[in-house]
C-alpha cells in the first residue's frame, strides 16, 4: 500500500514538481505579487526578485505568468539553465517569445524586429512582459548591457518592455556589472524562508490540497520540520514526503517528532545544519542550504 492510500490522499501533498494547485500565498509572496503587478501595469521597466535556494522564486515566477492573461499581456517565462548564453542568443529568444516569427541573424535587425513587434503589442493595448528565472546565471557585463538596451525600447511616455528578474542574491552583483542598469531597478522584492507559523500553515495547506481532511503532523513534528528545513519550502516538501512514507511503513496515522527526526537523519539533515537560520550569517546559511539540497538531489 502506498502512503497515498494509507493517508487517503488524492495526490502527493509534498511533491517538488511544479503544480499550480499547491501554490501557497504566504504574506511575503502575496506582497511580491502585488509589487510585481504594479511594476508591470505601470510600465516601470525592470523589477527584481531575489531569494535563497528553495524559497519559492520559481513558483512565484510561474504564478505571475499564470496571472498575466493574454487579453492584457504578451508575457513569457525564460529560464536560464547555464551561464554560457550570449547576448545574441538572449536577444533572439526574447524576440521569439514576444512573437517575432523569424528573428534575423543580425543583432541590429533583431532589435528592429522586436521594436516593431512591441509597437504592435502596445497598439493592442497590452503590456509586454518577459520573466527571467535563474537570472543569477546572467554573469557578464555584455548581457547586462543588452538588458539595458532592451529597456531603452520605448515611445514617448512609456516603456515598451517590462523585465522581471528572479534569482539568487548574487543576481544583484550581476546587475552592478552595469551600474546604469542597476539604477533602473524600479521594484525590488526579497523572498526569505518561512517563519515557524508559515511552515505550519504551509504544511496544512498542502495536505488539504492533496485531499487530506486532518492534520497528520502533530505540533512537535511541525516544529521539528521547521527546524530541520529552516523554513525552506523545497526542504519542507522533501522532509514531509519522507515522513509520510516512513509513517505508512510503520502503519502510523499520526506523525510525531521522532518520525521527523529519523527522516531528517536519513536525509542527512541532522547536525549543524539543523541550527536555526537566524543564528548563522546569511552567506553561511545559503551555503548550508545549497549543500543540503545537493545531497538530497543525489539521494533522489
Amino acid at each position: 500500500m502506498s502512503y497515498l492510500e494509507h493517508f487517503e490522499f488524492a495526490r502527493e501533498p509534498f511533491s517538488n514538481a511544479p503544480d499550480a494547485r499547491f501554490y501557497f500565498d504566504s504574506e511575503q509572496h502575496l506582497q511580491a505579487q502585488r509589487r510585481l503587478r504594479f511594476a508591470v501595469d505601470s510600465n516601470k521597466g525592470l523589477a527584481v526578485v531575489v531569494g535563497g535556494i528553495g524559497t519559492g522564486k520559481t513558483t512565484l515566477a510561474r504564478r505571475m505568468l499564470d496571472q498575466l492573461g493574454e487579453d492584457r499581456y504578451q508575457s513569457s517565462l525564460l529560464i536560464m539553465v547555464h551561464s554560457g548564453v550570449t547576448p545574441e542568443w538572449l536577444l533572439s529568444h526574447i524576440a521569439l517569445q514576444m512573437g517575432v516569427a523569424s528573428p534575423a541573424a543580425d543583432r541590429l535587425v533583431i532589435l528592429r524586429q522586436l521594436y516593431e513587434r512591441l509597437l504592435e503589442i502596445d497598439a493592442q493595448g497590452r503590456r509586454a512582459v518577459i520573466l527571467i528565472d535563474e537570472a543569477q546565471m546572467l554573469q557578464t557585463r555584455e548581457l547586462m548591457e543588452e538588458f539595458r538596451g532592451l529597456l531603452n525600447l520605448e515611445i514617448p511616455g512609456r516603456k515598451l518592455l517590462n523585465i522581471l528578474f528572479f534569482g539568487l542574491p548574487e543576481l544583484e552583483d550581476n546587475l552592478r556589472l552595469d551600474p546604469p542598469l542597476a539604477q533602473r531597478v524600479a521594484v525590488r522584492c526579497q523572498i526569505t524562508p518561512f517563519t515557524a507559523q508559515n511552515t505550519a500553515t504551509y504544511i496544512w495547506h498542502r495536505l488539504q490540497v492533496a485531499g487530506g481532511r486532518r492534520m497528520v503532523f502533530d505540533d512537535d513534528a511541525i516544529a521539528a520540520v521547521h527546524q530541520y528545513s529552516r523554513g525552506v519550502p523545497r526542504l519542507i516538501n522533501t522532509l514531509c514526503d519522507n515522513c509520510l512514507f516512513d509513517a505508512a511503513l510503520l502503519d502510523r496515522k499520526q506523525i510525531d517528532e521522532q518520525i521527523v527526526i529519523q527522516a531528517a537523519q536519513a536525509l542527512d539533515l541532522s547536525g549543524d545544519d539543523s541550527a536555526p537560520l537566524d543564528d548563522v550569517d546569511l552567506d553561511r546559511g545559503l551555503e548550508q542550504i545549497e549543500s543540503m539540497l545537493d545531497r538530497l538531489e543525489m539521494k533522489l
